[in-house]
C-alpha cells in the first residue's frame, strides 16, 4: 500500500511541487515571504520564523522553512528586510535555499491609509540528488511496484545558484488590507542540464483581509479585572504558478490573547478536476510583550488521505520589539493579529 501511495506521489505531485513554490498555511504570519512591501510594516523592529512539515504519515516528506528580520526608518518611511528561506523533499533530495535583502517605501494617503511598495533582490540555490530519483518507466502500474532500473542519469553539477527578483504593493488602513506581489519576475534558469530551457515561473500572488472588533469584555487576571481585546478577521490568499493555482479562505477569532482561526484550502469550482486541497484548524497566541506564537495542522482533503499522508504541522513564530527606545508608542498592527 505504501508503495503505491509513493507512485501516486510521483505521478500527480511531484511534477506540481517542482513548479511550485513552498506554501504555508499561515501566509499572515510569514508576511515578507508572502510580499516584499511588507518590509518594516509594524513600524518597528521584527523577528519571526516559520516551520512546515508536509505529509510526516509518508515515506516522503516536505520540510520548508522561512526567517526573516525586519526594522522600519522613521525618518525615510522605509522599510528594510533580510529573509532565508529554504525547503527540502527527501524524494529526490531536492532542496531549494534562498537569501533575500527588500526594500519597502511607504506613502501616506490620507488619514491611517497608507500604501506600501516593495522589491526584493534574492541569491538561490537549487540543489538534488538524482541517483535517487526513480524514472516513469520503472513503475509498475498494475502490480503496484517499482522495477530495477539505471534511474536518472547523472549529472555533473547536481547545484544550480541563480539570482532572483520579486516585488509588491501593499495597501492597508485600520481594518482593511490589500496586496499583490509577483515572486520570480526575471524568470531565472533552474534546469540542470547545460543549455537547458526550463526558466522558474512567476508567481503571483493577491491577497487581504479585514478585521471587524468586537464589544470588549473584562477578564480575570489573578489581581483585578482587565479589559479584552475581542475581533474576528476574514483573509483570502490566491496565487498561481505556471499551470497551477491556489486560494486560501478563512477567519480567526482573538479574544486576547488567544486566537483560533479555521481556513480552507482549495478550489472546489474549478472546471474538471475538483481541488480541494485541506481544512486547517490554528491556535495562537498574542502576547502584549510582542510575542506572536501560532500552531496550525492541515486535515488533508485531496486523493493522498489524511490518515495515510499525516497532513502538515506548521509552527510560527514572531517578536516585535515594542519596547525599542524609539517611539515605542508606534506599535502599527495591520487588520489581523500576526502581523
Amino acid at each position: 500500500m505504501r508503495v503505491i501511495l509513493i507512485i501516486s506521489l510521483l505521478i500527480f505531485v511531484i511534477p506540481k511541487t517542482s513548479g511550485q513554490d513552498i506554501q504555508f498555511s499561515q501566509f499572515y504570519a510569514a508576511p515578507l515571504y508572502l510580499n516584499p512591501a511588507f518590509a518594516g510594516s509594524t513600524e518597528m523592529t521584527r523577528v519571526g520564523v516559520n516551520f512546515r512539515n508536509q505529509w510526516p504519515g509518508l515515506d516522503q516528506t516536505f520540510i520548508a522553512y522561512s526567517a526573516f528580520v525586519d526594522h522600519f526608518i522613521e525618518g525615510k518611511n522605509s522599510g528594510l528586510g533580510l529573509i532565508v528561506n529554504g525547503s527540502f523533499e527527501t524524494l529526490s533530495n531536492l532542496a531549494n535555499n534562498e537569501v533575500g535583502l527588500m526594500y519597502a517605501y511607504r506613502v501616506r494617503l490620507g488619514g491611517n491609509s497608507y500604501l506600501r511598495l516593495g522589491a526584493q533582490g534574492s541569491f538561490a540555490t537549487r540543489s538534488a540528488a538524482f541517483d535517487d530519483v526513480i524514472l516513469s518507466a520503472q513503475l509498475d502500474i498494475d502490480r503496484g511496484v517499482v522495477m530495477p532500473g539505471p534511474g536518472a542519469p547523472g549529472f555533473e553539477d547536481r547545484t544550480r545558484s541563480f539570482l532572483d527578483l520579486h516585488s509588491g504593493i501593499l495597501f492597508y488602513s485600520e481594518k482593511i488590507w490589500l496586496g499583490l506581489a509577483g515572486h520570480h519576475i526575471n524568470r531565472p534558469e533552474v534546469s540542470y542540464l547545460e543549455g537547458g530551457m526550463d526558466p522558474l515561473a512567476i508567481r503571483y500572488s493577491a491577497h487581504g483581509g479585514i478585521r471587524f472588533d468586537l464589544p470588549r469584555g473584562f477578564i480575570n487576571d489573578y489581581v483585578n479585572n482587565t479589559r479584552q481585546e475581542r475581533s474576528i478577521s476574514f483573509a483570502f490568499n490566491y496565487r498561481r504558478q505556471g499551470l497551477f493555482d491556489q486560494l486560501d479562505l478563512g477567519t480567526e477569532l482573538f479574544f486576547d490573547p488567544i486566537v483560533l482561526g479555521l481556513w480552507y484550502r482549495g478550489i472546489p469550482t474549478r472546471i474538471g478536476l475538483p481541488n480541494n486541497e485541506a481544512l486547517i484548524a490554528l491556535i495562537g497566541f498574542s502576547f502584549d510583550n510582542g510575542m506572536d506564537i501560532g500552531y496550525s495542522y492541515d486535515f488533508t482533503l485531496s486523493s493522498l488521505g489524511w490518515r495515510n499522508s499525516g497532513g502538515a504541522h506548521e509552527i510560527s513564530l514572531r517578536y516585535n520589539f515594542i519596547n525599542q527606545l524609539w517611539k515605542p508608542e508606534n506599535r502599527n498592527r495591520l487588520p489581523i493579529f500576526q502581523y
